[in-house]
């Protein structure tokens, strides 16, 4: 058996807009129907989520058959949380609240096997398919994608020194948490907020690393593609859910 291609990494080397989810609620059954709709990839959350590695396992398993990307964020940058969603098969991680290269440097530790790093090594574990990949554990790390995610006001100075540690593949700005640190908690759409999100991703493509962002805001969107954006995610999932919901309760009950 064949260790599996990371396609959304090559595709993230090679520059091709990538438009994803972010998956939250903690069901395999909605991930699968999720998985059937034509994005490139997903982000199944485990930071604001009650999701555990054995729930993300089940939503990894669910999405496998289907050409859409599955891709997790661990509740911390924490060198055992990680391992444990690795271990279930994630191949491209999330980490967040990453505010400087040393950060980044011990997210690449945790998501690599020695000598680049310190995952712990499992041979039985569904990254390996339980043993069949010959040699998984000397040729993982080629198909890891890592993503670190920037989202206060003092990570901002720290980007180019984030991009340039090896390893970090790109660098996702989080917009509702930068608002706060900005000075405007729940202003996602206040303009200095877009501005400060706009600068930072021609920042990140400056430095030749991905950049990455999450809105319901589509005019907002179009402008961070523009600046650079290339894995973009265009909403998330309970919020497409209560928006379509409330459609239907305004067509029939208002």
């Amino acid at each position: 058996m064949d260790l599996p291609k990371n396609e959304f990494k090559a595709a993230l080397k090679a520059g091709k807009q990538q438009i994803g989810l972010w998956v939250s609620i903690a069901n395999a059954g909605s991930a699968e129907a999720i998985a059937t709709c034509g994005l490139d990839w997903v982000m199944v959350d485990t930071e604001h989520t009650p999701n555990d590695p054995a729930q993300v396992q089940a939503m990894l398993q669910a999405m496998a058959p289907y050409p859409t990307h599955a891709g997790v964020r661990p509740g911390w940058n924490d060198a055992v949380e990680i391992k444990r969603l690795m271990d279930v098969g994630a191949q491209t991680i999330l980490v967040p609240y990453v505010q400087s290269a040393a950060e980044a440097r011990a997210a690449v530790a945790a998501v690599m096997y020695p000598p680049l790093g310190i995952r712990g090594v499992s041979g039985l574990s569904r990254a390996g398919r339980y043993g069949a990949i010959p040699n998984y554990t000397a040729t993982a790390n080629a198909e890891i994608c890592l993503l670190v995610q920037v989202e206060t006001k003092a990570s901002l100075d720290e980007i180019e020194a984030i991009a340039a540690v090896e390893g970090v593949d790109g660098i996702f700005i989080g917009p509702a948490d930068l608002a706060a640190s900005l000075g405007y908690p729940g202003q996602l759409g206040h303009p200095e907020v877009k501005a400060t999100i706009l600068d930072a991703i021609h920042r990140i493509k400056a430095t030749g690393k991905a950049a990455g962002i999450l809105s319901a805001d589509r005019a907002f969107l179009h402008e961070a593609m523009a600046a650079g954006a290339t894995f973009t995610a265009v909403g998330l999932d309970i919020g497409v859910l209560l928006a379509g919901v409330k459609a239907l309760v305004k067509e029939w009950k208002e």
